[in-house]
Parts: C-alpha cells; structure tokens; sequence
C-alpha cells in the first residue's frame, strides 16, 4: 500500500484534497485517483467478522442501488489482511445471501487509518474509529463523519447528506436541518444589502419570512425558470 507523502501527515478538513492512496482490495489493486468524476464515500471497519461492522456492510450492500444511482463509489477499509477480507465476504454472501459489491481495502500497517486520522488514541486497542468521508468527483473532502466503535451508522444519513451536498453542487442551495429529499431548501444567507432588502420586503420571489432565510419548493428545482434564477444570485 502508498501513500502520497506530503499528504501523510496532514491535517484533513472539509474542502481539503482527499490524499491519494494504493491498495490491494478484494477487487484488486484500488487507487483513490481512479475514481476522479465519480463521489467516493471512504469507510473504516474497526476489524473483520464483528458484528456492528458487518450490519455496516449488509446495510451499504442492500442499498448499494442507491449510491450507484447517485454516482457514488464505497471503499471499505479494513486493518485485516485482504485474505481476511475476502473471506468476510463470503461469510456475509453463506450467512445472509448477500453479495458486498464494493471492495474492501486491505490497511495493514494502518497507514491509511493513519493518514485519514481513524486511529483510535488509545492504542492499546489496536483499532481505528468509525470514520466516514465522502469526497466529491474532484477529490475534494466534502463531509467527515465519526462514530465510536460501538455505535454503528445510518445509511440513510449518508445518502441524505449525499443528496445534500449534490443538491448545493447542482443549484446553490442548502438544506436546513432534518431536511430529507421533498422538503424546502434554503436559499445561501446574502451577503447583499440590497438583496437583503428585497426579500425582507417580500420582492424577491422566494417565501421568505425575514432577509436570512428563504425557502424554495424542492421539485421546482427542475423546472427552467427557477435554476436560471438561482444562478444569476449565486
């Protein structure tokens, strides 16, 4: 496995560039880059044939249609050796049926846990933490997500930040909180007086009930009239 090396021993944040990695996986050699134009979401196992972790990939493999339809690659990264892997894999296709259709990632001198900061400090348990990180098709992190090892994740938490982030790629809006596909989104907070003033007078064109927030019907984001709108105040 490498790694790039001035990227090693960085600190990573939300807009930074996701470091390069080479890996053996279950599919073979897995490089990071390979999958520029597509979103990743990188995954960290704790450690192969738990069970939290494995509901982890039962749960990403029974909504893996989900994530291919959004253009999304999973990466699974493990401290197990890819032997171990592979054999996780085809515990989880003899116990439940079900067939992984990602690969998971061989880390054994931990140097991508290590360099995406999944290690867990107390080392006497050898383990690294839950970590998500979704990163966009042009290798820029844009969600870091933590869980403690005993707590496992919700998938649907991760399309939904998914759907969230493409939504602001595609159209300059945000979402605000408890937001789920169908609901409103924001319009981003103004930066302008003036436009302040228009939608606190109501003249904006949007429902607005003061000058910081102004809300948008979801489905009328494909209609025409209201993208070209929502770009000329990007």
């Amino acid at each position: 496995m490498s790694v790039s090396g001035n990227e090693r021993n960085s600190c990573l944040t939300i807009g930074r560039m996701a470091p390069d990695f080479t890996a053996l996986s279950t599919d073979g050699i897995v490089t990071l880059s390979q999958y520029r134009g597509k979103w990743v979401v990188i995954i960290s196992e704790p450690g192969n044939f738990a069970s939290t972790s494995t509901s982890s990939l039962i749960a990403l493999s029974t909504y893996f249609d989900e994530f291919a339809k959004r253009n999304v690659q999973i990466l699974v990264v493990t401290i197990d050796n890819n032997f171990s892997n592979i054999e996780w894999k085809m515990n989880i296709f003899n116990t439940y049926g079900i067939i992984v259709p990602f690969p998971i990632l061989e880390d054994r001198d931990a140097q991508i846990a290590n360099m995406y900061g999944m290690v867990n400090p107390d080392r006497i348990y050898e383990e690294s933490v839950r970590d998500i990180f979704i990163i966009n098709p042009q290798g820029r992190i844009k969600a870091i997500l933590t869980y403690p090892v005993s707590c496992g994740r919700n998938t649907f938490e991760i399309l939904r930040i998914i759907d969230s982030l493409q939504l602001t790629d595609a159209y300059n809006v945000y979402t605000p909180a408890n937001w789920i596909p169908g609901d409103p989104v924001v319009l981003p907070t103004t930066q302008n007086f003036n436009e302040a003033m228009l939608r606190q007078q109501g003249q904006s064109g949007f429902n607005c009930p003061n000058w910081y927030t102004c809300y948008l019907d979801y489905n009328s984001l494909t209609q025409r009239d209201n993208i070209s709108e929502l770009k000329k105040r990007s």
